[in-house]
């Protein structure tokens, strides 16, 4: 029993191993798409800031012209009690009092509004400083891991091709020999000719008296006749 429990334990380890190798493999691939998810969120982040903000600008036209309303009614209410018509200012007095509580809830509504888009302003730029944090990290990440591939390819073609390039290192080697040879050649070719023109320079001489050779037959019968 022991035995079987350890057996499952075992399968379920390398399952769990099998499932992290899968997700290592496909971590840059599933960390860009979290990227690109974040940016599409941060996308419509802004237009709803957008929205709210096109909302606060209506609501303070709003607010703008009730105040001018109720100024106006304002003086009406004071034109009425001018001339003594108190039933009339009343009238007028009630209407300013319903614009009044417009203009209060306006006010609420605009103060709502520019709280949230303060809120909505902070995460945007907090999203986007991540987002940008993130693109760099999995630029360098990308680069790396491309280093690493191409070390590793290279290292793997090296090893499973070394018989190859041995050879190819003989054959090398062989080429190098023949050229070095070729070189032997033209050297010795180059010295040759220098030696020539030694010898035809020492028969200039010669010819020219300058130079006598030693074992000429001039040589020999002048010698003889000194004795």
């Amino acid at each position: 029993m022991n035995i079987i429990t350890k057996l499952l334990t075992a399968i379920r380890g390398g399952a769990r191993e099998i499932g992290e190798a899968v997700v290592d493999t496909q971590s840059l691939r599933i960390f860009e798409q979290e990227i690109q998810d974040s940016k599409e969120n941060l996308v419509e982040a802004k237009s709803g800031l957008t929205e709210i903000v096109a909302k606060k600008m209506a609501a303070e036209r709003k607010l703008e012209t009730l105040k001018t309303e109720i100024v106006e009614n304002e003086g009406y209410a004071v034109q009425a009690l001018e001339k003594d018509n108190e039933a009339l200012a009343l009238e007028v007095a009630e209407k300013i009092s319903k614009l009044d509580a417009k203009a209060e809830n306006l006010s609420a509504d605009l103060a709502s509004y520019q709280k949230n888009v303060d809120i909505l302003k902070s995460q945007i730029q907090e999203a986007e400083k991540i987002i940008a944090e993130h693109e760099r990290e999995l630029a360098m990440v990308k680069t790396r891991d491309s280093v690493q591939q191409a070390t590793k390819s290279v290292t793997q073609t090296i090893s499973t091709n070394e018989s190859a390039i041995g050879s190819a290192r003989d054959s090398l080697e062989r080429i190098k020999e023949k050229q070095q040879n070729e070189q032997d050649k033209l050297d010795a070719g180059i010295q040759l000719r220098k030696d020539m023109d030694g010898d035809d320079l020492d028969k200039k001489l010669k010819a020219s008296g300058i130079k006598h050779e030693k074992h000429s037959a001039e040589s020999v019968l002048a010698r003889l006749k000194k004795k």
